[in-house]
């Protein structure tokens, strides 16, 4: 491989980094000037990066630069209100992954990835997983559909164990860059395996003591599919900050909000006491989903500590 030449991170690990250039896979180092750039992340280098690589003086090889990401998946880092954490770059499309049962995805999660998603321009389908289980419970099954589709997101109903949903998944995947993301647990290494059989993703069993997912994937991987595009498999995540969001525009990011914000009195309306608020009354009318305002409260209300 010729010096100064481009690549792709396919795996970060935090200090190693595999990147795919020219048909090959390069294991590197990250130069450590990348680190001091003034981005407050975890995480200089992230799986999508398109990167410069370099030699170093025993013959190795160094990411000496980033490419302009066009867009990524961003959370607050784990107990660190001022740093983030990038989950992904360079993405086409999210693909959260949600269980109703075993383990309970929380909905206040569900609209924190949403947002997320919304404010950095990354399509989002959710995936409904372990649909055979849901499935004993119908209403809830029911009422999900009707928050998330009224909200106009797409809902596929999958199970990886009995093959419910699979196709579906495989022709959203072709040709391009996809995130799959989701608590642990909910069986996304599961999915993944069976979208593309050939692709040897760990998998774990549910913890029966607490109920919740035991980690299988510990660092971010991409994958190419056999029918073209790329699989980002990631660690299952527990908790989804928000950085970066002001609470003014909070509610351009829920797009079943979208609709009703001219009609509010007041033009800085933050649709939580104001009169005359339409997202309210659309609320009352059930025009939106109340679970979907009380996690745009929720987030009004704890992240404000982080968005000083």
């Amino acid at each position: 491989m010729a010096e100064g030449m481009f690549g792709t991170v396919m795996k970060a690990t935090g200090s190693w980094y595999e990147v795919l250039s020219e048909g090959s896979y390069v294991q590197c180092r990250i130069r450590g000037k990348l680190r001091l750039k003034g981005v407050r992340s975890t995480n200089p280098v992230v799986v999508g990066d398109v990167v410069k690589l370099e030699t170093d003086e025993q013959g190795g090889y160094v990411i000496s630069d980033i490419e302009p990401r066009r867009n990524y998946i961003i959370r607050r880092a784990s107990n660190l209100s001022k740093e983030s954490h990038i989950i992904a770059s360079n993405i086409d499309q999210a693909l959260l992954v949600v269980t109703l049962f075993s383990p309970e995805t929380a909905l206040e999660f569900v609209d924190r990835f949403l947002v997320t998603c919304e404010a950095y321009k990354v399509p989002v389908t959710l995936l409904l997983a372990k649909i055979d289980i849901a499935r004993q419970h119908p209403e809830a099954v029911e009422e999900f559909h009707a928050i998330y589709e009224s909200a106009g997101y797409r809902v596929i109903e999958v199970s990886a164990t009995e093959g419910e949903g699979v196709e579906q998944v495989r022709e959203l995947l072709h040709g391009k860059t996809t995130l799959l993301s989701g608590n642990s647990g909910v069986g996304k290494s599961t999915l993944v395996s069976a979208v593309e059989p050939g692709l040897d993703i760990k998998t774990g069993e549910i913890s029966q003591s607490h109920h919740k997912g035991k980690h299988t994937t510990t660092f971010s991987t991409m994958y190419p599919l056999v029918d073209g595009g790329y699989i980002i498999d990631t660690p299952g995540i527990k908790g989804f900050g928000l950085i970066d969001i002001d609470d003014a525009e909070l509610s351009h990011y829920f797009p079943e909000m979208m609709h009703y914000l001219p009609d509010c009195r007041f033009y800085n309306c933050s649709h939580t006491h104001e009169p005359g608020c339409a997202v309210v009354e659309a609320v009352k009318r059930g025009e939106i989903a109340y679970p979907r305002y009380e996690s745009y409260l929720k987030i009004m209300d704890e992240d404000d500590k982080y968005r000083k």
